[in-house]
């Protein structure tokens, strides 16, 4: 039998965890940037005049998107059990630590709702990441 007709067998849960927390953070960026989009060509520019002109508003979409379809690419590569999503995960949850606790101290009622699960989900991958399960699946030698 060759390895193409082996059928690989599913991750281990916490991988699938970790893949769903890359994936909701990367689709929640994409969506934010669609929403963006919609808002500018639906409103236009509203804001201070240092971000709201033309080439800030393309620029956050843009980056917003790319940051999200990262994020999405780490969930798959969480899901197939590679080591490589590791660090670019852990970078995104410190960025989101970084983001989400101002927004989780805010007054308003929405800000707040996202700020502290922006902090819930960044804490959660943070730990699930350095979790023993993880650490000793990237040092074990891989089953043939």
């Amino acid at each position: 039998m060759t390895s193409v007709n082996r059928i690989s067998p599913p991750p281990p849960a916490i991988f699938v965890v970790l893949a769903a927390i890359a994936a909701i953070e990367g689709l929640a960026l994409a969506g934010y940037a669609a929403f963006d989009a919609v808002e500018a060509v639906r409103v236009g520019a509203t804001g201070p005049a240092d971000v709201s002109n033309g080439p800030a508003l393309v620029g956050q979409i843009v980056i917003l998107a790319v940051f999200g379809a990262g994020l999405v690419f780490i969930g798959l590569g969480w899901w197939r059990t590679r080591r490589w999503p590791r660090a670019p995960f852990l970078l995104a949850q410190l960025i989101a630590l970084v983001i989400g606790v101002p927004l989780a101290s805010a007054a308003g009622g929405v800000v707040r709702v996202v700020g502290i699960a922006m902090v819930v989900g960044a804490l959660a991958g943070i730990v699930l990441v350095f979790s023993p399960t993880v650490t000793k699946s990237f040092t074990d030698p891989p089953v043939v």
